[in-house]
């Protein structure tokens, strides 16, 4: 097959069937339980907390109540369930206390009514109700170092479960004897219900000793209280078989792989062979990038592990470890690392974005590359190198004008990455 006349918007159409496998409002109603006669009462929180409430409501003609938290700018207008937004990755005020009423409203739940809870990507840092003897300021610091030193999602959420008097578990121990079912729509490396949202429904399996070793390895010395409170370890978490967790049910709507497996059948109807690599992909950006490089050039050179024109697809988190003073998510590291690693090789082509519109903490989902990437970076005079030293990719990217902005999703599946290899010209 002849190669696509603009390869760019080939990536773009792979990335939009991403996310339109990952609506809410499309995945959410198959799942949903049958309506109770009892008080329904919906809580919960994540970037696609407000498009999950949305799609329950739209379903669910009854009585129902309740408030969900989501990211500021990510809010959808509900009638009977009410949105508020707060901030994320660091948690703000606003978080701490839409933590405290969905907590209060859990413990208000009686043995005759439902609580069902919807958790997303960012419900760990939504979710902001210290543990008791810690500030919202303790926790503020904690997550601001475990950001800056390349832990993994699990890791941190490991820290902030123990930090915190909801997630854990903690939120549906509150909510016993009530019924408790949890939609879950995954943003985590292998699906892990006790990481998505850090597990406020469901029973976990890390200890405090696991969180001052996370904190140990990493070189981070956290405000006294929180040592103090580690060290203590007054309370644990609830764990498997805590009565309180009995009975309640856990519901994946949406995966990462769902949204690969529907960028895959895109490139299928475009002509080109799709290659999974994986939904799960963690590490360093710019150290994937070599890898990903050294495939695409194995597909060039001897047409394995499939024949061009083919799409190599993954998933997953990885991290950034911070060593400069730019701009950019783990998306435009991860690209500006290929970028340099594969030095102008002609017919290669990718794009690399966060599901959720937002790579970090800046406006852009992600990014585009092609094989002038390079040679366009210098006529403006920019140095890859230079900018990846300084983990600059969202000034690279801005300055070529192929930054991918989406806006807010309201949906989070990780990250995508697409990386295009074409017939030799």
């Amino acid at each position: 097959m002849a190669a696509p006349r603009n390869p760019q918007a080939v990536l773009r159409r792979l990335f939009d069937a991403a996310l339109a496998a990952a609506d809410p409002l499309m995945r959410v109603p198959p799942h949903l339980p049958k309506a109770p006669s009892g008080r329904i009462l919906v809580i919960g929180a994540g970037k696609a907390a407000a498009a999950m409430a949305r799609a329950v409501e739209e379903t669910w003609p009854g009585d129902i109540e309740g408030l969900v938290v989501t990211r500021y700018d990510h809010g959808l207008p509900c009638r009977r369930i009410e949105v508020v937004e707060a901030a994320h990755p660091v948690p703000d005020a606003a978080g701490r206390q839409a933590a405290q009423r969905i907590l209060e409203l859990a413990q208000g739940a009686g043995a005759g009514d439902l609580v069902l809870c919807l958790i997303s990507g960012g419900g760990s840092a939504l979710l902001a109700l210290p543990a008791a003897g810690l500030s919202l300021e303790d926790k503020q610091a904690v997550n601001r170092e475990l950001l800056r030193c390349g832990a993994r999602i699990d890791e941190m959420n490991c820290v902030r479960k123990h930090l915190s008097a909801i997630k854990g578990g903690q939120l549906a121990a509150a909510a016993a004897p009530a019924r408790v079912v949890t939609l879950a729509i995954s943003d985590v490396p292998g699906d892990d219900a006790t990481v998505i949202g850090s597990g406020p429904t469901v029973a976990d399996t890390t200890t405090f000793a696991d969180a001052r070793e996370i904190l140990a390895r990493y070189g981070i010395e956290p405000p006294a209280s929180v040592q103090d409170h580690l060290v203590r370890a007054a309370a644990e978490t609830p764990k498997p078989g805590d009565p309180r967790l009995a009975g309640g049910e856990f519901i994946l709507v949406s995966r990462p792989q769902d949204a690969l497996e529907a960028a895959a059948a895109a490139a299928r109807a475009e002509g080109i062979t799709p290659v999974i690599l994986g939904d799960s992909l963690e590490g360093e950006a710019r150290e994937l990038a070599q890898v990903m490089a050294g495939i695409a050039r194995q597909v060039t050179r001897h047409g394995q592990p499939a024949a061009a024109p083919c799409v190599l697809l993954s998933g997953g988190e990885t991290t950034v470890t911070l060593r400069g003073k730019g701009r950019g998510g783990r998306n435009a590291e991860f690209l500006l690392a290929l970028c340099v690693a594969l030095d102008g090789a002609p017919d290669i082509h990718a794009i690399a974005c966060d599901t959720d519109g937002i790579d970090g903490s800046e406006d852009n989902a992600g990014a585009l590359i092609g094989p002038d990437s390079l040679a366009r970076a210098t006529a403006a005079g920019l140095n890859a190198k230079a900018s990846l030293a300084d983990n600059d990719g969202y000034g690279f990217f801005s300055t070529l004008d192929d930054l991918v902005t989406t806006g807010p999703t309201r949906t989070n599946v990780n990250d995508f990455r697409a990386v295009l290899v074409l017939p030799r010209t």
